[in-house]
């Protein structure tokens, strides 16, 4: 079989596979999408309430927080609240969001002008792996 040299095939034989971040915009992210230690391995919340913020801040964690926790007191008399693991934290996180695209055709452009954005990195994956595993059975039947 005769080995196929660059652009002996049109561009519309191809796909393009590109994941792209776009400069300069940011967007809220869960901990979880960003690696957050606290959603990791859980943390620990040391309020003073002794102090009129301490006070608010611990009404605020028993009361309206929404987060699973267990409520001590430390040698120094300060209110410990120890969060579980695997819940949001009470960062603001922001991550630059990814763009998972697909597209007929190469480098010399997408003649059909067939393309779609994938909303999830593991479908991007495996729609590339599905593409790859066509081109290897197509490369086997000649």
């Amino acid at each position: 079989m005769a080995r196929l040299e660059r652009n002996q095939l049109p561009p519309q034989a191809y796909q393009t596979y590109a994941i792209a971040q776009p400069a300069d915009t940011l967007v809220r992210a869960a901990c979880e999408q960003v690696g957050c230690a606290a959603w990791l391995s859980g943390w620990e919340t040391v309020l003073d309430e002794g102090t009129e913020m301490g006070r608010r801040q611990a009404a605020y964690v028993r009361t309206k927080a929404g987060r699973t926790f267990r409520e001590l007191r430390n040698t120094a008399g300060l209110t410990v609240f120890r969060f579980e693991a695997h819940q949001r934290c009470f960062a603001e996180h922001q991550t630059r969001p990814q763009i998972f695209a697909v597209r007929d055709g190469d480098y010399r452009g997408n003649p059909t002008g067939r393309h779609r954005t994938h909303t999830r990195p593991a479908d991007w994956v495996e729609d590339f792996g599905e593409n790859q595993l066509r081109l290897a059975d197509q490369h086997q039947k000649g």
